[in-house]
């Protein structure tokens, strides 16, 4: 199980519970999260599928299943883009990776940052960006930086798994538009919605593991 950017393994708490009943579970703590290390360089998205790949093989896992959320979804695609072997099937939910067209706000606003940051960089630093990229430390920054700016469409089409795609209905942080996308480009995936915003698996645990279940068994 890989958690989603900012969290850790215990937001699949209801995920665990269930699925021990039937399977091994692993869920683990990226490294700069939880209660792994912190980083000492800013990690891209092939950085830390590396990390999870040499992970994995630490603890002796062949070819698991894997379950993802967010930003766990984004290092699921780019490890499987580059070793079909690493994975059997795939649960992603709330994928992030696809970016859409920006708005003309948007671009207004970046423009208007790269201004501030060459004649007053810490106001700069202070009154623009996201929330959750204003807490980060400056090296997770970097890392936040390259991570958001890659967009997977390309590593998306290189999958083979069997991806089952659940989405919240009421996802707004990574919207439907962008797991449609990613379904148009992965071979073999389909989609199944389920009640909820962006931890629709936390929020809605029951039918979520009644449709990864079913997945699975199949």
């Amino acid at each position: 199980m890989l958690h989603g950017y900012l969290s850790n393994k215990e937001s699949f708490s209801a995920q665990i519970g269930y699925f021990s009943k039937f399977y091994r579970v692993t869920a683990i703590d990226f490294i700069g999260f939880g209660d792994s290390p912190p980083l000492c360089e800013g990690y891209a998205v092939a950085d830390y599928a590396n990390w999870l790949k040499a992970a994995m093989q630490s603890l002796g896992i062949t070819r698991p299943h894997v379950l993802a959320h967010s930003f766990g979804c984004r290092v699921a695609v780019k490890a499987a883009s580059v070793d079909e072997t690493l994975f059997d099937k795939m649960i992603l939910t709330g994928p992030a990776g696809i970016i859409l067209p920006r708005s003309w706000k948007y671009k207004l606003k970046v423009k208007t940052y790269r201004f501030f940051k060459k004649i007053a960089p810490r106001y700069a630093e202070k009154r623009f960006g996201s929330k959750e990229y204003r807490s980060l430390s400056p090296i997770m920054k970097e890392s936040y930086k390259k991570i958001v700016n890659e967009d997977l469409r390309e590593s998306a089409k290189l999958v083979n798994n069997e991806i089952l795609i659940v989405e919240g209905v009421s996802d707004t942080v990574t919207t439907l538009a962008e797991a449609e996308i990613y379904l148009s480009h992965f071979p073999r995936a389909r989609l199944s919605l389920v009640e909820g915003g962006h931890f629709a698996f936390a929020e809605n645990p029951i039918p979520f593991n009644v449709a990864v279940e079913e997945f699975l068994y199949e």
